[in-house]
């Protein structure tokens, strides 16, 4: 096993699992964060309608990005989780409270409001959480002789705000994409009306990200524009701004797909630039993913797991999504 890099292999299966959790929980969120907006219960019932069949399938890449990180990355794992208790905590109490509501508000009458503020409140949270966890790892954490030594609230700083706010924002850009993918009729046309507008806080929050980030290490900066690099890595930018233009023109032509898979796009494009910015180190701003691996026995017995696992999630993903295609109206088979 000594040709092959086994810390190399797990980063990519951890970076695989966390990018699907975003792609795929973030409708979801999205829906969610949405929600108090929609015109109506009946459109609320049918937002709900068309992600209740799939929400609790996407969180399995949650799961599995972060036992694999425990497992392969410890020293990884070992300075997050002290490092962001609090927001963790939240995001996890968030989701729960968001699954719940799932379960209680076709079946409740009079407190069904209270499963709709519990719906939103915890999908925005989530979301949220999440967008500040991303933020303070961007920024890199105090660690001394491989240990966190910072503070609590070390965490929080108007950056991780920003990216909190912003991955919000984007929750809701690609939920409401869902939704005109989804629906149909008056839902349709309301998430027509306010797709403009997420797009364009969507864009602001990738821009201010995209410059503050080099601003606050300078290797990074060095990174992005020292020669030749500048010239490989501007794709990326170019691309976002072309996908952008690609994305205005699909809600301008009321083109039901194609602003979903616009905004999927912007997702796999931000993701390239963090990866792009932080390889390789895994906490910033010196530890890289080989100092902070497991052993080499440990990661390929894991490895071992996880190449049989790996297909299923992928399987029983794709059959959901098969089977629960097409668009989902007032008269559709309900979550209860």
């Amino acid at each position: 096993m000594e040709t092959i890099d086994l810390t190399l292999i797990w980063a990519l299966i951890i970076a695989l699992g966390v990018f699907m959790y975003v792609l795929m929980d973030g409708f979801d969120l999205g829906v969610g964060i949405l929600f108090p907006y929609a015109p109506g219960d009946t459109a609320r019932d049918i937002m709900m309608n068309t992600v209740a069949p799939v929400w609790d399938g996407n969180e399995t890449w949650l799961v599995l990005g972060g036992a694999g990180l425990l497992g392969a990355f410890p020293m990884v794992y070992s300075i997050l989780l002290p490092a962001m208790y609090l927001p963790v905590l939240v995001m996890l109490v968030a989701l729960i409270f968001r699954g719940v509501a799932f379960e209680f508000r076709f079946k409740a009458k009079q407190s069904k409001w209270l499963w709709d503020v519990s719906f939103t409140v915890g999908s925005t949270l989530a979301a949220f959480s999440q967008g500040v966890i991303l933020g303070a790892f961007i920024q890199g954490f105090e660690v001394v002789d491989g240990a966190y030594a910072g503070g609590m609230f070390d965490w929080l700083s108007p950056f991780s705000i920003m990216t909190g706010l912003g991955l919000v924002a984007g929750y809701a850009l690609v939920g409401c994409a869902w939704i005109i993918m989804k629906t149909t009729g008056d839902v349709r046309e309301w998430a027509y009306s306010i797709a403009h507008r997420l797009l364009y806080v969507t864009l602001f929050a990738i821009v201010v990200v995209s410059v503050w980030t080099p601003l606050m290490h300078d290797a990074i900066a060095q990174r992005w524009f020292s020669l030749p690099n500048f010239f490989y890595f501007m794709p990326v930018p170019v691309i976002t701004a072309g996908l952008a233009v690609v994305f205005y023109r699909a809600l301008l032509q009321r083109r039901d797909y194609l602003p979903f898979f616009c905004a999927l796009g912007l997702y796999i494009l931000s993701y390239t630039g963090l990866a792009i910015s932080l390889w390789p180190h895994v906490i910033q701003p010196d530890i890289t993913l080989w100092e902070a691996a497991s052993a080499p026995e440990s990661q390929l017995f894991l490895l071992l797991g996880v190449l049989f696992t790996l297909p299923i999630i992928l399987g029983y993903t794709t059959w959901t999504y098969w089977v629960f295609r097409g668009k989902v109206t007032e008269h559709s088979a309900g979550y209860h």
